[in-house]
C-alpha cells in the first residue's frame, strides 16, 4: 500500500473501532525509531476489563495480565501516585477517568512496513474496514475555551515554586495548568483526525472508554520492554519551530546549547536512572543517548535515552510501577516535586500526565506520556487539556508562560476550527 491508502485506511479502521464502546489506537506516524515493534496498532472491543481506583490497582493489573497472558491496552493516572507514595489528590476529578483501565481486545489490527495485518478477529475484517465509507465532517462548534489559572497567577506560582527550589526543597518541577470547556459538544473522532493531521508525531493515539476519551498528539514515550531491555525516553527542552529554513536550524542549535534545558533534562535523567535501578540487572543502567535533538510541526524537543538490562524476576507491572508517573512530569526529588504540584495546581491531572498503552503477546510493553492531549467526558460536555513545563532556578515565569502557550497552540488550533 502507499502511504495515501495506508492513512485512508487508518481513518476506516478508527471510524470503524468507534463504533465499540472501548477502542484504542496507536499511530507512530511514519517516525521510526529502534524500539517500536508496530507503525499502527487498533484494539476494539473489551472481551475482558479491568477498571479501578487507586488502592491495588497495580497489584490487581498484574493479577489480571497474569490471567490474560497476551494482549492487553489500557491506561494509567497520574493520581496512581498515590498508591506508591504516600500522596493524596484533592482537586476534583471532573473528567471521571479510571484511575487503571485496561482491556483484552476482541480485534485488533497491525501496520509495519505498509503491511496490514489482522492479529486478533475476523479472517475478513479487512475486508469490511476497507469497504467502510468515511463519513464527511460535520459542521464546526463553538467551544467557550477558558483557562483555570489566570496569567498574573501563573506567573505568580512559578516564583513561589523557584523560592521552594533556592529553599533546596526541590530541583526541578513540573508545574501545568488547564484549559478546559464545559457544554462542550465535539465528535472526538474528527478531533482527533484534525490533531493528528496538525500535530503528527510518534505517540499519538485515540481511547474510548465508555464516553470518555483521550484525543493525544504525545511526542514521548514514557517506557517500553523490550524483550530483556527497559527503555524511558524523557522530554526535557522545547523550541518553537520557524517557518524560514535557516532560522530553523538556529533555533536547533540554540536548544541544543542551551544550557538552562541541558540541566532541565540531565536533572530528570538522573531521576530516570535512578528509577530504572528498582528495576535493572545491578550495573546496566545506562544512557543510550543524551541530550538527542529531534524535530516535530510545532517544536524542537530534546530527548534522552535511558535503558537497563530487566531483573528476570521481576514481572513487567512491576517494572511499570517502579518508574511510575514518569520523571519528566514530576520533578527531582520526585515524592517532594509531587507534594508541591497538589499544592500549587488548580486542576487534578488525573489521565494527563498518566499513560497509555499495550501489553504484547511476548510479555513486552510500550507506554506513552499523556500530554499534548485533548480528554473529553461526553456524558458531562466537559473538555480539558494541561500544559506545563519544568521550572527549575533558571526559569523565568514569563518565558515559562509562553512554552506553555507553544505547547497549547496545536490543541487550541485544532479545537477553535473544531467538529
Amino acid at each position: 500500500m502507499n502511504s495515501q491508502e495506508l492513512i485512508s485506511f487508518k481513518q476506516k479502521a478508527l471510524q470503524w473501532a468507534n463504533q465499540f464502546e472501548v477502542c484504542c489506537c496507536f499511530d507512530s506516524n511514519e517516525y521510526t525509531d529502534p524500539y517500536s515493534r508496530y507503525d499502527f496498532l487498533i484494539a476494539t472491543g473489551g472481551k475482558q476489563e479491568l477498571n479501578l481506583a487507586t488502592g491495588d490497582a497495580f497489584k490487581a493489573l498484574k493479577t489480571f495480565a497474569t490471567a490474560n497472558s497476551g494482549w492487553l491496552f489500557g491506561l494509567l493516572s497520574y493520581d496512581l501516585k498515590n498508591e506508591i507514595e504516600a500522596l493524596t489528590s484533592t482537586h476534583e476529578n471532573k473528567l471521571d477517568f479510571p484511575d487503571l483501565f485496561f482491556f483484552v481486545p476482541k480485534y485488533l489490527i497491525a501496520i509495519k512496513n505498509g503491511k496490514i495485518e489482522v492479529l486478533i478477529g475476523m479472517p475478513d475484517l479487512l475486508e469490511i474496514i476497507s469497504a467502510i465509507d468515511l463519513i464527511p465532517a460535520s459542521a464546526p462548534t463553538t467551544l467557550n475555551i477558558q483557562s483555570r489559572m489566570d496569567k498574573a497567577t501563573y506567573l505568580r506560582k512559578v516564583d513561589e515554586l523557584r523560592d521552594h527550589i533556592a529553599k533546596g526543597d526541590i530541583y526541578e518541577v513540573n508545574f501545568c495548568q488547564e484549559y478546559f470547556a464545559e457544554n462542550a459538544s465535539i465528535n472526538p473522532y474528527e478531533v482527533y483526525q484534525k490533531l493528528n493531521e496538525l500535530s503528527p508525531t510518534p505517540f499519538s493515539g485515540f481511547f474510548k472508554l465508555h464516553g470518555k476519551y483521550i484525543l493525544s498528539a504525545s511526542p514521548e514515550r514514557f517506557l517500553c520492554k523490550r524483550g530483556a531491555r527497559l527503555i524511558s525516553q524523557p522530554i526535557k527542552g522545547t523550541a518553537k519551530r520557524s517557518t524560514d529554513p535557516v532560522q530553523d536550524e538556529l533555533t536547533k542549535m540554540a536548544l541544543k546549547n542551551n544550557r538552562k534545558e541541558l540541566a532541565e533534562n540531565v536533572m530528570i535523567v538522573d531521576l530516570v536512572r535512578n528509577d530504572l535501578t528498582k528495576s535493572a540487572v545491578p550495573g546496566t543502567v545506562k544512557v543510550e543517548e543524551l541530550f538527542g535533538i529531534y524535530t516535530f510541526p510545532q517544536v524542537h524537543q530534546m530527548i534522552s535515552t535511558v535503558s537497563c538490562e530487566i531483573n528476570p524476576d521481576l514481572h513487567p507491572v512491576n517494572a511499570i510501577e517502579n518508574t511510575f508517573p514518569m520523571g519528566s512530569m514530576t520533578g527531582a526529588p520526585k515524592v517532594r516535586a509531587m507534594e508541591l504540584i497538589e499544592e500549587t495546581e488548580f486542576s487534578r491531572r488525573g489521565i494527563y500526565s498518566g499513560a497509555f498503552g499495550y501489553f504484547d503477546s511476548e510479555g513486552d510493553f510500550d507506554f506513552n506520556v499523556v500530554i499534548r492531549s485533548i480528554l473529553y467526558n461526553e456524558e458531562k460536555k466537559y473538555l480539558s487539556f494541561q500544559v506545563g513545563g519544568a521550572i527549575t532556578f533558571a526559569s523565568t515565569a514569563e518565558a515559562e508562560y509562553e512554552e506553555c502557550m507553544l505547547k497549547a497552540s496545536a490543541m487550541i488550533k485544532t479545537l477553535k476550527g473544531s467538529h
